[in-house]
């Protein structure tokens, strides 16, 4: 029986052409991109490549492009380096509570190194109200994080209304865009953004890259101090497989790729809420291409995972990220949802590789999986 795999928030398959561009640069292209002979340079010249082709995905110069090992390191980096260039003249962030966890306890941390933090409420849809954003901002506040497309729920804030306050109120604008990266529409100046997290597992990239977009200009201290490498905002030897096929990933995604996800996507939406009690949580409109999140009346989610995979069908009880504990979804409890809407959720979350008879597949599974668990 073949693997559905319904888990791409989590993480994706690396695409065959992104394994193909990486492998020279394993076996063949293995120079340090810092050593200064025709190899290191050929190294530094795909780095500076790939540096390129991320940034004009952005709108963005190459130079604001920071490589780091992925999305929770690049959140480290623009909080705790912003927090450090702006303290103790600012000390304020202003963020919301349906952030991924390397932002939250980014900024539990920095709660204890003297930050001011205000973490806002969003509606029962996912989404920031301007208003508050507007009001929190003081003349302490020196950033704005928000995430772009929410990794457990697909909302979609507007970036571009938000950048605007920011712009006009002089505060810096952060997102984390790990879940939304050539998904969504991000284009740094037209958004007004001054910092990016990125990471390329997410598109069908390899795990441990990402990138930090940083706007020229912005004074950040770094997390990491060596040899001075990326302009000394990240030392460390450049992991140039990864960046490689980073990049190549950018590339190969397509408009006609995220149609096919979006069609998918409310193809799952439609047949799942045709089961009696179920609700789908998050935005109908200004969702992520590939998020599908629903609460089944009177079903365990961790049960309902169980018979699934025992189909080979693999999907998630909330984020990914938090399997490793028995913690209840705090983006779910930010929507307001109750506890028994909690334990009954699911996500489904797709990639470009998912077809419509895997969609069909599961329908008919999961209906005939809920109808059992209810009648027990």
């Amino acid at each position: 029986m073949k693997t559905i795999y319904f888990d791409n928030a989590a993480t994706t398959k690396v695409d065959e052409e992104v394994i193909k561009t990486m492998q020279p640069y394993f076996t063949e292209k293995y120079a340090n991109s810092s050593s200064k002979y025709a190899t290191g340079v050929k190294a530094k010249e795909a780095v500076e490549n790939a540096r390129k082709i991320i940034a004009d995905k952005m709108g963005a110069k190459p130079s604001e492009i920071i490589f780091t090992s992925g999305g929770t390191e690049s959140n480290n980096l623009a909080l705790k380096g912003l927090f450090f260039a702006n303290y103790p003249t600012k000390n304020h962030i202003i963020t919301t509570k349906i952030e991924h966890d390397s932002i939250l306890n980014t900024c539990k941390w920095l709660e204890k190194q003297g930050a001011k933090i205000t973490y806002l409420n969003v509606d029962k849809d996912g989404f920031v109200n301007l208003n508050d954003i507007k009001k929190a901002i003081t003349e302490k506040t020196f950033l704005v994080s928000i995430i772009h497309g929410n990794n457990e729920i697909g909302t979609i804030q507007d970036i571009e209304k938000i950048g605007k306050i920011c712009l006009s109120l002089k505060v810096l604008f952060h997102i984390d865009a790990c879940q939304s990266f050539t998904k969504s529409l991000i284009n740094i100046n037209k958004q007004n953004l001054d910092l990016v997290t990125l990471n390329s597992h997410k598109i069908h990239g390899p795990k441990g890259v990402g990138a930090l977009y940083i706007r020229e200009g912005t004074k950040i201290i770094p997390l990491l101090h060596g040899g001075g490498h990326q302009w000394g905002l990240r030392s460390g030897t450049e992991n140039v497989p990864g960046i490689v096929g980073f990049a190549k990933a950018v590339e190969l995604i397509t408009s006609k790729d995220i149609d096919n996800m979006k069609k998918l996507r409310d193809m799952l939406i439609n047949g799942l809420l045709e089961i009696n009690g179920t609700k789908l949580n998050g935005p109908v409109e200004n969702r992520l291409c590939n998020n599908i999140n629903v609460s089944f009346g009177n079903v365990d989610g961790e049960t309902l995972l169980n018979y699934l995979e025992n189909c080979r069908i693999y999907a998630s009880a909330g984020s990914a990220c938090m399997s490793n504990t028995s913690e209840k979804s705090h983006v779910l409890q930010a929507i307001g949802l109750n506890e028994k809407e909690i334990e009954s959720s699911l996500r489904i979350s797709l990639s470009k590789h998912n077809t419509e008879k895997e969609i069909k597949f599961f329908l008919n599974k999961v209906k005939e999986i809920v109808k059992k668990l209810r009648s027990v």
